[in-house]
């Protein structure tokens, strides 16, 4: 039976939503049919998310109208929304760091018998989740200390309990690996066979053609084009969502310098996460980290900037011995970290973003020893058009898109004038045009002379944009490729070795 043929389980009719005088979705038209997956993409501001959290009841439409199951549909809140079969899944993850694996999964649903929690059904039910996507965890194991890559599995598992009729998943394979993402994609094929109908929103725009049956791209709150395939190619998506042709997906790489501002000897870690680390970055250069999910990258840089302990080994600058205790260290001899969760680690969400620029910057923005208010707006303003921040500096952080929140936490370092930048997942969770924006920044810092070094689960990405790139597997580092040698098998090689 074609598509034609078929009844949508759920419409929307001129669904629009305003805030205040600015509306941004402009009536939005959509259908999605049982046991499909309808790829929704865009530019971030596109309305992606804001059509994902009015079908999912989490912010009310402004106007229009939605049907569910041929029903009329108004979900009034998230609740209202699971209780009739629709369910998402966050981009930013929203587990209880200490309550355990399984308590997460149930949590506000816990089975009961007798008036008690029925702990031994509800872990025998977080196992199967659990096991169902190839996650080998104990469910009761508490969430805290898991990798981001776990958690995002657990909230799937979670998600998968609800026996939706329909998911929406938000950036689901962001913190995931090669390995958990085909694990993922076998679940969702799975689900597609008993009717589940999906949602799937992604930057990932590689993945598309893997796993959409169906296209709808949005560009400035209106639904802009839909094809009823998924296997378009990457350039035609890209043009659709920002509206213009595009000639090359990553800019030229300088050649760096011959000195050496950055060398790694001999690094490891107290828990093993990584061992005997071996590399230096020159003048200039962008150095490359690849590897799986659990092969050390996000651990090794996290040591080098001083967040993490080191057993082991020195860090050198310009020769220098400046191995860091602390991230205060690290930061006071110019290196710095942009963490791979800028929702988390590098930003205070609710508080403007003049005063997260000014936290990382207070001799700068301090006279005489007093720090005020007109001192620290005038201070991010200038930060803010430097690194092409869209947005107030007196908004929160929190009401900036995922490109322009990664632009502060880069503005608030950058600024700084740092010697050696240290990007882990610089563009997890962006757009493809502000990808574009990050990467000429990175470049315009490897024209400064700056060493960079870029850890990314995206492959295509970080064989894109470095010089040179070191693969790590479980702990190890297995190989440095020049440029001319890195290529997906090579990387992959060594990253399994």
């Amino acid at each position: 039976m074609t598509r034609s043929d078929k009844t949508p389980i759920l419409t929307l009719r001129q669904v629009r939503k305003r805030y205040g005088p600015t509306e941004v979705l402009h009536g939005i038209d959509l259908d999605v049919y049982a046991g499909e997956v309808m790829a929704l993409l865009g530019e971030n501001g596109a309305g992606k998310s804001t059509v994902s959290n009015i079908v999912s009841g989490a912010i009310l439409p402004t106007a229009g109208e939605m049907t569910w199951l041929g029903e009329p549909y108004a979900p009034a809140n998230p609740r209202a929304a699971i209780d009739a079969g629709v369910a998402m899944i966050h981009q930013e993850l929203r587990l209880l760091p200490d309550l355990s694996i399984a308590e997460n999964v149930f949590v506000g649903r816990y089975p009961a018998s007798w008036g008690r929690v029925d702990r031994r059904s509800m872990e025998s039910r977080a196992r199967t989740g659990l096991k169902r996507l190839g996650l080998d965890l104990p469910p009761t194991r508490l969430v805290r200390g898991l990798s981001t890559a776990n958690q995002q599995l657990i909230e799937i598992a979670k998600a998968l309990t609800l026996n939706a009729r329909l998911l929406i998943l938000d950036e689901p394979t962001a913190a995931l690996g090669g390995a958990e993402t085909d694990l993922l994609f076998r679940q969702i094929e799975r689900l597609k066979a008993e009717g589940v109908a999906i949602i799937y929103i992604s930057h990932r725009l590689e993945e598309i053609h893997r796993i959409a049956d169906r296209i709808v791209v949005m560009r400035d709150g209106d639904k802009v084009q839909e094809f009823d395939r998924g296997d378009v190619s990457v350039r035609t998506i890209v043009e659709s969502m920002v509206g213009r042709s595009i000639d090359r997906m990553f800019p030229e790489i300088p050649k760096p310098g011959e000195d050496v501002a950055l060398e790694v000897r001999g690094l490891s870690s107290p828990n093993g996460s990584f061992r005997n680390v071996d590399f230096c970055v020159r003048r200039g250069e962008i150095f490359g980290i690849a590897g799986l999910v659990g092969a050390g990258r996000t651990e090794l840089v996290r040591a080098i900037t001083g967040a993490d302990p080191i057993a082991s080994g020195q860090v050198l600058l310009f020769g220098n011995d400046v191995t860091p205790r602390t991230p205060r260290d690290a930061i006071r001899n110019g290196i710095v970290l942009v963490p791979e969760d800028r929702k988390l680690q590098g930003l205070v969400l609710g508080h403007p973003v003049s005063e997260n620029i000014g936290y990382a910057n207070r001799s700068a923005v301090a006279r005489r020893g007093f720090v005020t208010s007109a001192g620290v707006s005038r201070f991010a303003e200038r930060s803010t058009r430097r690194f092409g921040v869209k947005g107030d500096v007196h908004q929160n952080a929190d009401e900036l898109s995922g490109g322009n929140q990664q632009k502060v936490v880069l503005a608030k370092w950058l600024t700084r004038d740092p010697r050696v930048v240290v990007l882990d997942e610089p563009t997890r969770g962006i757009d493809v045009g502000a990808r574009s924006s990050i990467y000429d920044i990175i470049i315009e810092l490897a024209d400064r002379g700056i060493a960079v070094l870029v850890v990314s689960s995206d492959l295509e990405e970080v064989i894109g944009v470095s010089n040179r790139v070191m693969v790590m597997a479980q702990g190890r580092q297995t190989g440095i490729l020049e440029r001319g040698a890195a290529n997906d098998v090579s990387v992959m090689e060594l990253a399994t070795a």
